[in-house]
Order: C-alpha cells, then sequence, then structure tokens
C-alpha cells in the first residue's frame, strides 16, 4: 500500500540507529573507565567500532531520505538549517567555558601558581613555529571550503572536487602536526591549571578539526556520486559553516592561549 501526505514536513521512519547510537556511547564511555584504571582497551575498542557502524548507517539513511526519497523539501531543510545554527551557538558557549577559565587565572594568577603566567617550571610553547603553521593551515582551509562551495553553487563539478579536496587534506595535516606538537610538549594536562586549560581547549578543538575532517570527506564521496545541485545541497552547506567554526575558534585559541597567554 503506497503511503502519500499532503503536507512538507518529514515525519521520520522508524529507526534503530538512536538505540545503537546510546548503546555505543555507553560502551565507550565505559571502555574508557575500564583503560583508565585496568589499562585494557577490548571495551574501548568495540565502542568505538560500534560507533562507526551507527554514523555510517544513520548518515546512509539521511542521504537516502534527501537525496533519493526527495523528503527534505525547502520547509525541513529550513528546519535542518536552524537546527545546524543553534547547535553551532551550543558549540560556541562550550569553548566560551574553557576561555573564561583560562582568562580567569590568565589575569588573576594565585600564589599556589607563583603569582605568575605562565605558572612557574611551565615552557609554552613558541607561538610563531607550529601554532602559527597550523594558523595559516587551517586560514587556508577556510579558502578552499569557500571556493569548493562557490564552484557547487556554478555546478562547477570539478572545482568543488578540488576544493574539498584540498581542504580535507588540510585537515588532516592539521591534525598530525597538532598531534606531532602534543608529542614534543614539555608540560602535560596534569601540570597546574595552564596544562589543564591548554589541553582541554585545544585538545576538543582538534576533535572538533577531525569530526569536521570526517563531515566534509562525507560531502567528498557524496558529491563524487551526484547527490548535491546547485540549488540542493544543504548537507554541503552545513559542513561548510561547521568548518568555519572551527577555523574562527582556531583563531581565538592562537591569538589567547598561544600567543597572549605566553
Amino acid at each position: 500500500m503506497k503511503m502519500t501526505h499532503n503536507h512538507s514536513f518529514h515525519l521520520v521512519d522508524y529507526s534503530p540507529w538512536p538505540l545503537t547510537g546510546a548503546i555505543a556511547v555507553m560502551t565507550l564511555v565505559t571502555g574508557l573507565v575500564k583503560w583508565f584504571h585496568n589499562f585494557n582497551m577490548n571495551l574501548l575498542i568495540l565502542g568505538y567500532l560500534i560507533t562507526i557502524m551507527t554514523m555510517y548507517q544513520w548518515w546512509r539513511d539521511i542521504c537516502r531520505e534527501g537525496t533519493f526519497q526527495g523528503k527534505h523539501t525547502i520547509l525541513v531543510t529550513k528546519g535542518l538549517r536552524w537546527g545546524m545554527i543553534l547547535f553551532i551557538v551550543s558549540e560556541i558557549f562550550f569553548f566560551l567555558s574553557f576561555f573564561w577559565a583560562f582568562f580567569h587565572k590568565k589575569l588573576s594568577p594565585n600564589i599556589e601558581i607563583g603569582s605568575s603566567w605562565p605558572p612557574l617550571s611551565i615552557i609554552p610553547f613558541n607561538p610563531f613555529q607550529i601554532p602559527l603553521l597550523n594558523t595559516i593551515i587551517l586560514i587556508t582551509s577556510g579558502v578552499t571550503v569557500t571556493w569548493a562551495h562557490h564552484a557547487l553553487m556554478e555546478n562547477n563539478f570539478s572545482q568543488t572536487s578540488q576544493g574539498l579536496f584540498l581542504t580535507i587534506i588540510l585537515g588532516i595535516y592539521f591534525t598530525i602536526l597538532q598531534a606531532y606538537e602534543y608529542l614534543e610538549a614539555p608540560f602535560t594536562i596534569a601540570d597546574s591549571v595552564y596544562g589543564s586549560t591548554f589541553f582541554m581547549a585545544t585538545g576538543f578543538h582538534g576533535l572538533h578539526v577531525i569530526i569536521g575532517t570526517i563531515f566534509l570527506f562525507t560531502c567528498y564521496i557524496r558529491h563524487l556520486n551526484n547527490h548535491f545541485s546547485s540549488t540542493h545541497h544543504f548537507g554541503f552547506e552545513a559542513a561548510a559553516w561547521y568548518w568555519h567554526f572551527v577555523d574562527v575558534v582556531w583563531l581565538f585559541l592562537y591569538i589567547s592561549i598561544y600567543w597572549w597567554g605566553n
């Protein structure tokens, strides 16, 4: 029996992925606790596998709804836009808490850390080495993702592919450099409030870069499979918005924590 409706809303079908996603997160967190206490990563790896499988299949279903089934109407897309905007606003406040903690200690260092900033015995990073290079990389990636977006709106398939590919490569390069920076760091997350605020802020930003890179890679695969048109490509727009947000957060991190904070 064919189901029809006379409205432009999308009433989602029954899906097992919210349940498997909840199980994946529970397994992941339990695996983290087991790793911290018993140095055993088996449950953690299982949690990662379930999470990746859930992500792949849930995104696959959404791609089918928006591309082949035509369920992402203009009204639905408007709702998705507002959802993405509110999500990014929530992420802004998430990072605002880290900046608040950093500025509070930077502007009024107490006696426990030597009444100085950086605290005594902390050797901070040189902001004009890897941090500056990473800043150039992310600014460049913002240019390439904008290039890809404008090319897509002009139905230029090859330039969209090139812009997206370059953005993904730059995102991976940034992650590699940040991992190298962490390995060579002269202090740890346990070294006073400086180490805590530094690694929490830059670490969560690094995680967002990884998520944004995966987001853009998914869009790249979808673009190669002709899922986007010049007027119907909100999946790509959402990825571009998220990437610009990641760029702006890094600029604040670089100026306040790497440069002014030193």
